[in-house]
């Protein structure tokens, strides 16, 4: 899983570094969903959702090797369908910004963040 997290360029993002944080990203939260190929993690959508109005999709990180093949789009569909009712909000890295609009996410210029 780290290792998605480095290639996709998400680490630089996320306490990689700190594998008992990372441990427990993922064990709290409740919607995880993985794409494999021939085996091989390439992809991961994490979220933490109440199935009914909203998923927060903290998460989504797909190996360089197989960015801009669909396995993203895949994902957040997995992710969506989970909880078909509730929308779905996510936080972009400056990086992939102009990736969300073309599948249908709208800007939401009123999100805050309070770091620890």
């Amino acid at each position: 899983m780290l290792e998605v997290y480095r290639s996709s360029g998400l680490g630089r993002r996320r306490p990689i570094a700190d594998t008992g944080r990372m441990a427990a990203m993922v064990r709290n939260a409740n919607l995880f969903i993985t794409c494999r190929i021939d085996g091989e993690l390439v992809g991961i959508a994490r979220s933490i959702s109440d199935f009914s109005y909203v998923t927060y999709l903290s998460d989504i990180a797909v190996s360089r090797a197989h960015q801009r093949s669909g396995i993203g789009r895949a994902l957040m569909d997995a992710t969506q369908k989970e909880a078909p009712q509730a929308k779905i909000v996510l936080l972009s890295a400056p990086a992939a910004a102009d990736y969300y609009p073309h599948l249908g996410f709208t800007r939401h210029n009123s999100a805050w963040v309070l770091n620890p």
